[in-house]
């Protein structure tokens, strides 16, 4: 679709009255892009925010973002005395008393791309950028994930200590100018940022050459046993480098996407892992390696691949060395593969493996082969698969749901590989500003409401015959909340109530719209 740069749905005073936004509140300075929901322009002058304002007794507040265009709603409302809401009523009870997974937290991750993205801005628009993500007044991620060397979102690929071969002791290991140039100046500035601590995952797309099989980034490989040790080595080097430059790294996983070396389809860097073989790594390389060293509280995340290889890969790994389960934390799960893999697997981890989590690590829309359109400015369907990804994972156990790239350019990159793909944030420097996708303002109904330590809880939809499910997801929040996350996915306006101890909220949904309502603890 082409982008005319110059289209702008200009808002009025009358219109920010009309949504109800207080006066702390900066409205989506919105363009209209024929057929499609519109997009949120930031430029050096201006950008949008939203200010989560806690409910006093008696009331609640409630947020809608729709494909009609409707951007962080706000709406205030007193609560009313249950009553029967006929035969036409959604009614949604929440069970407080019924807990689950406490939540770690959301976010996006710091690439190559996102930090050349960011640095082509203006001072000024780069921090409307990561205030947009990780500011109070922004939709307050806590978390993000870095590549440990290079990944697809670079412009060329690369690892540290290519040079020399065979250098089984790392002694010339050291960060690349990508490092200090673009993730590290990013990933600062976002820390600076966050009046919460940023959580931190990192990850290895693929090693030096010299210590794979095949000597190439892609295609059928695994690690050459003689670098079994090298290779936690080098993770423990990439901790100890970015530590030193003042980052500390919360969790690693073991290896972003294993299955892609062992079936060789991807057309960037990977590494092939068989189950036992990692298994046999983790156990006696890459766990003593880490408990026993100063990093021995940063968490191990193991998997870090589709849904669907819980139980055709890690389960058989865990069985065949059980004491590499003793040095993982959790398992990390990729977003791709969701469409064809059913959500109870997710929970078959803290169910087989107590003690253990699962967390949501990589997603982005554009990705699949028939995805002609790789940024799809406005296409409201790509916020409504994460709404109902999110959803669903968070319903099956997931602690918390990272996204991919935080920003991008028009084509979906920079990507050595050509695997361009979409973000909520797709960046104009020609133009000195961004735009924010309504896949931003699907995560923020998260990200902004569902903070670290909040509490998934039990929640009850009793519907009408013959309509349809409205997707939601319950917490109690460290601030003495109650949030209801509702998802109306259908293209009619749905009404609902929301019974929360002796009251309740009454609420139109919008077509195609997600709306999250925040209640007082009673």
């Amino acid at each position: 679709m082409k982008f005319d740069a110059r289209s702008f749905v200009v808002f009025s005073i009358s219109a920010v009255m009309f949504l109800g936004l207080t006066s702390a509140d900066k409205p989506c300075a919105a363009r209209a892009i024929k057929g499609r929901s519109p997009v949120c322009v930031c430029n050096d002058t201006y950008c949008d925010e939203i200010i989560r304002e806690k409910p006093v007794s008696g009331s609640y507040v409630a947020y809608t973002s729709s494909e009609g265009g409707l951007r962080f709603h706000k709406r205030t409302a007193k609560l009313e005395e249950i009553l029967s809401n006929g035969c036409c009523h959604t009614n949604f009870v929440v069970d407080p008393d019924t807990k689950y997974q406490t939540i770690e937290g959301f976010g996006g991750a710091v690439t190559d791309a996102a930090g050349i993205n960011w640095k082509n801005l203006s001072t000024t628009l780069q921090d409307y950028l990561i205030n947009s993500y990780y500011g109070d007044t922004g939709i307050q991620y806590n978390m993000l994930r870095t590549p440990i060397g290079g990944c697809d979102f670079s412009t060329h690929a690369y690892a540290y200590n290519e040079l020399p071969e065979n250098d089984t002791k790392l002694a010339n290991f050291s960060l690349a100018p990508e490092d200090f140039d673009y993730k590290i100046p990013m990933i600062k500035k976002i820390m600076a940022t966050s009046s919460t601590p940023v959580e931190i995952v990192a990850t290895t797309w693929s090693p030096p050459k010299w210590m794979k099989t095949n000597n190439a980034w892609i295609g059928f490989s695994s690690l050459k046993t003689e670098y079994y040790q090298t290779y936690a080595d080098y993770h423990m080097k990439f901790l100890q480098e970015y530590e030193a430059q003042g980052v500390k790294v919360w969790a690693i996983t073991t290896t972003n996407e294993p299955i892609n070396g062992v079936v060789p389809l991807a057309r960037f860097n990977s590494l092939g892992w068989s189950p036992n073989h990692m298994g046999d790594w983790i156990s006696n390389n890459l766990g003593p390696t880490i408990r026993n060293s100063t990093f021995k509280n940063v968490k191990i995340l193991g998997l870090d691949d589709q849904r669907y290889t819980i139980p055709i890969w890690f389960d058989v790994m865990v069985n065949r060395h059980p004491k590499a389960l003793e040095y993982l934390d959790g398992v990390a799960v990729h977003y791709y593969g969701d469409i064809i893999t059913p959500p109870w697997l997710l929970s078959q981890i803290p169910e087989k493996y107590p003690g253990k989590f699962v967390l949501a690590s990589e997603a982005c829309e554009g990705s699949y082969p028939w995805d002609t359109e790789k940024v799809a400015l406005g296409l409201w369907n790509r916020a409504n698969n994460y709404i109902s990804d999110i959803i669903t994972d968070l319903n099956y156990d997931v602690v918390g749901w990272l996204d991919w790239n935080l920003c991008l350019d028009k084509r979906g990159g920079p990507n050595w590989a050509s695997n361009f793909v979409d973000s909520p944030i797709i960046v104009f420097p020609e133009n000195r500003e961004f735009i924010k996708q309504p896949m931003f303002y699907a995560l923020g109904h998260f990200s902004k409401f569902v903070p670290r330590g909040s509490v998934r809880i039990k929640v009850t939809e009793n519907k009408p015959i013959l309509r349809h499910t409205i997707e939601n997801v319950a917490f109690v929040t460290p601030d003495d909340t109650y949030v209801v996350i509702l998802h109306n996915s259908r293209s009619k306006i749905r009404h609902v109530a929301v019974r929360v101890g002796k009251e309740q909220a009454n609420l139109d949904l919008p077509a195609r719209s997600i709306t999250t309502i925040e209640f007082p603890k009673y």
